[in-house]
């Protein structure tokens, strides 16, 4: 069976927030049948998206507002 699980990819300083931020993402890891298989990014999330989210503008692909802007990338 797949096995789904958030993982830390990097700490960050957001200058929308002025605070520091973890970025996340969500891998799926193939069964244990499937070795060869890389892991699938399925999602991405930031420790602060309902923050900045709360914000009047779009803000980024990590809080999931605005899919085509990473401020990180």
């Amino acid at each position: 069976m797949a096995e789904t699980i958030w993982q830390v990819m990097r700490t960050e300083r957001c200058e929308r927030i002025g605070e520091v931020v973890t970025l996340e993402v969500c891998r799926v890891y193939a069964a244990e049948f499937l070795p060869d298989q890389p892991p699938h990014v399925v999602g991405r999330r930031c420790s602060q998206a309902m923050a900045c989210n709360q914000l009047e503008r779009p803000a980024c692909r990590w809080a999931g507002t605005s899919p085509g802007y990473d401020p990180f990338g």
